[in-house]
């Protein structure tokens, strides 16, 4: 079977707490969450199994522990992390009975800092994994084979799998009007100050 890229999106339901409350040794933000889920079908259709997720975790896990496991902000079509849109680095990983858990660090990029404006006003993000790999239906699902290779793991708005909405990190904005307006100011004013001011 040929490999495609696979991505699949979950809602990031982090504690719920200020970006400022809760920092790592460096300084910077961190958050705390869902990455993915094994053994559910997702909104993709695609089925990945425990088995599956568990020796790609094993592998991944070389990368948190060297400092690279990086994401960018938006799924790009590639395979290869774009660096000048990393916005994350993924400083744990651990399992929660079927769910991936993991410890994100924002990092101060442009990427960063957009990401970290957007849940600091509220808005819902996902967070989505990016991989390699070939699926074979198997009813009205179809399911991830053994050829799956995870790449990384991005911050985006839409998700594919069950209950995996990133919720706001602190109370206040309700009106999903408001928070998209906030979050198009918070955007234009970070791009305008580097001298690339868009319309939008």
């Amino acid at each position: 079977m040929d490999k495609s890229l696979l991505i699949e999106t979950i809602s990031f339901q982090p504690r719920a707490l200020k970006l400022s409350e809760a920092k790592g040794s460096s300084g910077l933000p961190l958050v705390e969450g869902p990455l993915a889920t094994a053994e559910i079908k997702n909104g993709n259709g695609r089925y990945y199994s425990k088995k599956i997720w568990e020796r790609e975790i094993d592998k991944y896990m070389d990368s948190v522990r060297q400092n690279r496991a990086v994401g960018e902000l938006d799924h790009p079509e590639s395979t290869v992390i774009n660096l000048k849109n990393v916005c994350h680095n993924i400083k744990d990983i651990w399992w929660d009975g079927n769910n991936i858990m993991g410890k994100i660090e924002i990092l101060p990029t442009p990427s960063g800092n957009i990401l970290q404006a957007l849940m600091n006003s509220g808005i819902t993000v996902g967070v989505s994994s990016r991989g390699m790999g070939s699926v074979k239906q198997m009813g009205e699902t179809l399911e991830v084979q053994e050829d799956f290779e995870l790449l990384c793991w991005d911050f985006v708005s839409t998700p594919s799998n069950p209950g995996s909405w990133m919720t706001p990190l602190h109370e206040g904005l309700t009106k999903t009007v408001s928070q998209y307006s906030k979050a198009n100011e918070i955007i234009r004013e970070i791009l305008c100050a580097h001298g690339n001011c868009p319309i939008f």
